[in-house]
């Protein structure tokens, strides 16, 4: 069965996300983390030891509306709960961590626009 189109969208928005941070050397530790209350689409550490929880929002060109504007209150405080069983789970209760947002405003398949927002909230 394929995926309907917003999820592909999504998914391909989360791949270009992964891909930017790997090449501003951050290194991939989970992908796609999920809690009862919702899901975590990138967990990074920056090459400080900061660990980064990564809220990937995808849109096409010509939205009215910036993609992190979808990161509402309820959004955050689920992905602040996410991170917390996530540093316990992996015993990285020590580590500094931040919330970063990071856009793509997808004009193909290939070409994309990416702005992170670092220390979104």
């Amino acid at each position: 069965m394929a995926l309907p189109e917003h999820l592909k969208v999504g998914l391909r928005g989360e791949q270009l996300a992964a891909r930017y941070l790997r090449s501003k050397k951050y290194q991939i530790f989970a992908s796609n983390f999920s809690t009862k209350l919702g899901e975590t689409d990138i967990i990074a550490i920056e090459k400080g030891g900061t660990v980064c929880f990564v809220e990937v929002k995808t849109r096409s060109p010509g939205q009215m509306f910036a993609p992190s504007e979808a990161v509402d209150f309820r959004k955050q405080e689920n992905l602040r709960s996410n991170a917390a069983a996530f540093l316990k789970t992996a015993k990285l209760q020590e580590r500094n961590i931040r919330f970063d947002i990071i856009e793509v405003i997808l004009h193909d398949l290939y070409t994309a626009d990416i702005n992170h927002i670092k220390n979104a909230f």
